[in-house]
């Protein structure tokens, strides 16, 4: 039986929208480099976005020179640091006006609620340009752009039916949502998706807890978005059994 390629891009993109935190690096007055802990979301399209103070020395940084750089890791598998998945991804910073790309990121960071309408902040987007992906020790795989953006027709129609995905979701499956999140490390209590990509959804509790659901293979439409959910508890509850 032939194997599938592994897809180093999807492996890349639930990196990236699985972190709560990332470091981001920018160029400083002069071309010396500057790195800073941001806290990403990504937009169903892969774009990555931060909510940034002009109080910042990064946000000052992009606003005179817009190239970047984002790394993004998960956890460790022993005690050796190397052993940790990991990506890095460059590309160009812009600031944005849009609600619902705000709203996005505030989905994957709701704590965030209490300064979200500070004067001094704004919504900044990242169009990744390209970028490396370390699975583990000596495990490189260079990524294109492409390679870092879902399917374009999958985005859009998951956009469509995104609303009412999640309101079906979180008024009639309660239950499979806290088992699934549970499954993937979450506490107890009443969770809610928040956000939907064709990679996954982000589930949220207590709007303090966030986790992030992976699909293993890009959704395209709401009925594959179903079918993933319900792969996706049948094995949190066989776990739990």
């Amino acid at each position: 039986m032939t194997e599938t390629a592994p897809d180093h891009g999807l492996t890349a993109r639930h990196l990236l929208r699985s972190a709560g935190a990332a470091t981001l690096a920018t160029v400083m007055e002069g071309g010396a480099p500057f790195v800073a802990l941001v806290t990403p979301a990504v937009a169903p399209d892969g774009t990555i976005l931060l909510w940034l103070s002009t109080l910042s020395a990064h946000t000052r940084h992009l606003t005179a020179e817009a190239r970047c750089a984002l790394l993004a890791a998960g956890p460790a598998a022993d005690a050796n640091p190397q052993t940790a998945p990991r990506v890095s991804v460059t590309g160009i910073a812009e600031q944005v006006d849009d609600p619902a790309l705000k709203a996005r990121w505030l989905g994957r960071h709701p704590y965030a609620a209490l300064y979200a309408d500070f004067g001094d902040f704004s919504l900044w987007r990242i169009t990744p340009g390209g970028g490396l992906l370390v699975g583990g020790f000596a495990a490189a795989h260079r990524l294109r752009a492409a390679d870092l953006a879902p399917p374009a027709e999958a985005v859009a129609a998951l956009a469509e039916a995104e609303a009412d995905v999640l309101a079906h979701v979180n008024e009639d499956h309660a239950d499979a949502l806290a088992a699934i999140a549970r499954h993937l490390g979450g506490g107890e209590g009443a969770w809610r998706m928040a956000n939907l990509s064709p990679d996954g959804c982000d589930l949220v509790r207590a709007e303090e807890e966030v986790r992030f659901m992976p699909f293993r293979q890009p959704a395209r439409t709401a009925g594959e978005v179903r079918d993933a959910l319900v792969t996706a508890v049948r094995a949190a509850r066989a776990a739990a059994a």
